[in-house]
């Protein structure tokens, strides 16, 4: 039986809609948002619905086969996995975001507000720009309005949530969709069945 990590939030029916593509029907999952393991013997598959950024971990520390997860946070976080598949689902952009009107071209140093502080480091380290970094779990966007911080990075799909809050999208930092990953003792040991999953996700996705 192989176990399979998925994200709850925004990705759970992309992941689920392509599972079901794939030929596994898991729709289920998504009329019951309160149970966290579902176990399926006849698709010989068992299903954990936990945080994205625990996924990493999970599959890393072999509670789980393989997972889906946002390459923001396998960017983020650095673990040993296999990621042997990019799915294109969840796409969205991890960006640098800031009021309206500010402009930092010309900025020695500023504060920054994110979920990302590893990258917001290193990639305004590139820029020879000296960041403060302010680690937020969410709310992200209130940072800047109350004067927390300059700017924000965060994840943007449409931008919409941006202009909401009288926030501009000032650079693209990455271009971001869900990638496929593996333990690397599973791949080896349950060689067979997750080849035959990676290879059903890849004629869908």
């Amino acid at each position: 039986m192989i176990t399979l990590a998925l994200a709850r939030g925004r990705l759970l029916d992309e992941e689920v809609s392509l599972l079901t593509k794939a030929g596994y029907p898991v729709a289920n999952i998504l009329k019951d948002s309160r149970k966290l393991i579902f176990e399926y013997p006849d698709l010989k598959m068992r299903i954990f619905i936990i945080r994205p950024t625990d996924i990493p971990s999970y599959v890393e520390y072999g509670a789980a086969d393989c997972g889906i997860v946002g390459m923001d946070t396998l960017m983020e976080e650095m673990h040993s996995l296999y990621e042997p598949l990019d799915l294109g689902i969840g796409k969205c952009k991890l960006v640098v975001a800031a009021p309206n009107g500010f402009q930092y071209s010309s900025t020695k140093s500023l504060r920054a507000a994110t979920k990302y502080p590893r990258l917001t480091r290193e990639y305004f380290s590139g820029k020879g720009v000296s960041a403060e970094i302010v680690k937020l779990y969410g709310s992200v966007e209130l940072a800047p309005i109350v004067g927390l911080s300059d700017v924000i990075v965060d994840l943007t799909a449409t931008g919409e949530t941006l202009r909401k809050n009288n926030l501009a999208e000032l650079e693209t930092i990455a271009e971001i969709t869900a990638r496929f990953v593996v333990n690397r003792v599973s791949m080896k040991v349950k060689s067979e069945e997750i080849k035959a999953l990676i290879g059903k996700l890849k004629e869908v996705r």
